[in-house]
Parts: C-alpha cells; structure tokens; sequence
C-alpha cells in the first residue's frame, strides 16, 4: 500500500539542538530510496507502507544509538485505494484551484 507521511522525530535527553538527529533521520530515508521533503516542523515522506515504517524503526534504532534516551515521532499517515496520489499530485490539485 501506498503511504503519505508527515513524521516530526523529537529525540530527548540530547540537549537543546536537535538538528543532527534531525539530520541522521533524513539520510535514512534518502538511503531508502523515499522521495521525501524536509520542512520546519517535520518531514513528508512517501512510498510504500513497509519501507516507510522501516525506515521509521531505522531512525528511531540509529538515534538511539546516537545517545538519545527517549524519542517520541508524531506521524500523520495517509492512505488511498482508489489511486496513487503523491505529495506532489496534493500541492498541484490545490494550486490549480489558486
């Protein structure tokens, strides 16, 4: 299945600047393969369900690794049967309407 995802990763215990944790998150799913786009309250990533969540449980492993003691991500996840649609077919239908 399809997914669209909109995931905010918050490492604790690793001090006031989470950029590089950030940045370990964005290399995994470049690794991955996701077509992804990093904005400033998150990341929207998509593929396919499996590899999505892989590479969610891959950036919670390497950030633990990393020195963080507790994650905690915020995902909206979408899904649709009907057609494929990306993140970009999304922004598009929208700006047609402007």
């Amino acid at each position: 299945m399809y997914v669209l995802m909109d995931i905010m990763v918050s490492p604790g215990g690793v001090g006031t600047s989470v950029s590089p944790y950030v940045a370990m998150c964005q290399k995994i799913f470049e690794e991955a393969g996701l077509t992804h786009s990093m904005h400033g309250y998150g990341t929207n990533v998509e593929g396919e369900w499996e590899e999505v969540m892989a590479a969610v449980k891959h950036c919670h492993e390497t950030l633990h690794a990393a020195g963080a003691v507790r994650i905690t991500s915020h995902m909206k996840v979408g899904t649709r049967v009907d057609r494929k649609q990306t993140m970009a077919d999304k922004v598009t239908s929208v700006q047609e309407k402007l």
